[in-house]
């Protein structure tokens, strides 16, 4: 159970339904927040550009803004804007090791159409 006094002001809480986390992923990700350094939350936003239109983009912060929706994922503190969260509903974020095609990787199941690497997509 989620302690809502935890919550920063202005932050809603969401849940996996709007992201999931793998547990490879979420391990990753506090094994990344403990070495950057940079902060404690994950923030995932969808900008235009890419190949194909929307790209995912990612990076560490110190805390949520004013209407962020909140998610906690396999050990993993998502933030996500109000906007982005429109093309991330349903989203998974995997993380491979592999030397080839390793790295973060979103599943995506609105996304149309996906460029080869992943990294950007079209509605």
């Amino acid at each position: 159970m989620v302690n809502t006094l935890d919550i920063p002001k202005g932050v809603r809480l969401g849940n996996e339904r709007l992201i999931l986390v793998t547990e490879a992923a979420g391990s990753k990700l506090r094994a990344l927040i403990e070495r950057e350094g940079k902060g404690d939350y994950l923030r995932i936003k969808i900008t235009g550009g890419g190949c194909n239109g929307l790209s995912y983009k990612m990076k560490f912060v110190a805390e949520p803004k004013r209407g962020d929706i909140l998610v906690r994922s396999s050990g993993a503190r998502i933030l996500v804007d109000t906007k982005s969260a429109l093309y991330l509903r349903g989203t998974q974020l995997d993380y491979s090791d592999k030397m080839v095609g390793g790295g973060f990787k979103f599943s995506n199941p609105n996304a149309k159409s996906s460029c080869s690497c992943g990294e950007s997509f079209s509605i």
